[in-house]
């Protein structure tokens, strides 16, 4: 998974991989998307860089729709689930500084 791995290392580096798009259905491009084919497989992984001076891996996954490039529902949930719980760490952590 070296495009994964290569894409979060830039994000940590405050840039961009060229393979990363913003995910749908989150406005603006503060959760981000990088997609990646191994072994016959689609694999994903969603982070965030709206917090400054830190990314938050909010979901990685194996793509298993056999229908279209639509992210499943329950996957989005979980997404928006755990951005809020990044959100929350993030603010306690500003408090404590």
């Amino acid at each position: 998974m070296k495009e994964m791995g290569y894409a979060l290392y830039m994000a940590q580096l405050g840039d961009k991989s060229p393979s990363v798009k913003p995910l749908k259905g989150f406005g603006g491009a503060s959760v981000l998307e990088v997609v990646e084919d191994y072994d016959g497989d689609t694999y994903r992984a969603v982070y965030t860089v709206k917090f400054a001076r830190r990314v938050y891996v909010l979901h990685a996954f194996q793509k298993k729709s056999k229908h279209g490039i639509k992210t499943p529902q329950h996957d989005i949930d979980l997404i928006k689930s755990r951005l809020k719980h990044a959100e929350e760490d993030y603010k306690a952590l500003q408090r404590r500084k």
